[in-house]
């Protein structure tokens, strides 16, 4: 849906793109929705999904799109210089983030904040990267999607999926094809953010709200998984895991 007076999301590139990629997605996979009307089909907002397989975003990108939006996630910068893979990134609008290094460290937010000021739909993985939780359930988040939210003033919409596991397993590379697997989506109401808004924004605030996120995303989660989750949420800094690359 197009916002009035503002060109659609869904460019050239988008559509290109869609055309390739949905049918092939199609075959091997289909969606199950829980509260589809929750994802906002006009203005700006943040996304927070889940992330414990490489296909993720694809996944989840697939699901925006299906219900009329057009997904524009933050990307590793390395992914930018590969081949074809890095035209595509860029024809679609999607954010390089470096995953090492302090440079440019506000650029992505930056770029974000753009996309949201045109009325665009922002996708950021609070983990930052595949959960190293070992029953893949959501780990301690990042305090990136809450700063933008804030400083934005912008709803920021929880999600949860389950099955792209069976699609995909965490840090392999290979697809199953065969047979067709079901992944199940739920979207959140807007994590209540309230008593952070206009408050100086600072480390303790963006820790605190960042919580309340990755509880809304885990008890989605639970719903679809129909399990309850550790009561304590996975931090690898207490179990001595870095924080990128993999670690199994």
């Amino acid at each position: 849906m197009t916002v009035a007076g503002q060109p659609s999301e869904k460019t050239i590139g988008f559509r290109a793109l869609a055309a390739v990629l949905v049918p092939f997605l199609s075959s091997i996979a289909k969606i199950e929705f829980t509260d589809p009307q929750k994802l906002p089909r006009t203005g700006a907002f943040v996304l927070s999904p889940n992330h414990y397989s490489n296909i993720d975003p694809v996944i989840m990108g697939w699901s925006i799109w299906k219900l009329g939006r057009a997904p524009r996630f933050l990307a590793k910068a390395s992914l930018f210089r590969v081949p074809v893979v890095g035209a595509v990134l860029r024809g679609t609008g999607q954010i390089p983030v470096e995953r090492a290094g302090s440079v440019r460290g506000s650029e992505p937010l930056k770029a974000a904040n753009e996309l949201a000021d045109k009325g665009n739909a922002v996708i950021i993985y609070p983990e930052g990267t595949l959960t190293r939780d070992p029953q893949i359930w959501p780990m301690k988040g990042k305090t990136g999607a809450v700063r933008m939210a804030l400083e934005q003033n912008l709803p920021l919409i929880p999600a949860a999926h389950w099955g792209t596991q069976a699609v995909m397993a965490r840090y392999s590379n290979k697809i199953s094809l065969f047979p067709r697997k079901t992944i199940k989506v739920a979207f959140g109401d807007p994590v209540d953010l309230d008593e952070f808004r206009g408050k100086p924004i600072n480390s303790a605030l963006l820790t605190a709200a960042t919580e309340l996120v990755m509880a809304d995303i885990t008890a989605l989660l639970e719903g679809l998984r129909g399990e309850t989750a550790p009561v304590e949420r996975w931090n690898p800094a207490a179990h001595n895991q870095k924080e990128t690359g993999r670690f199994e």
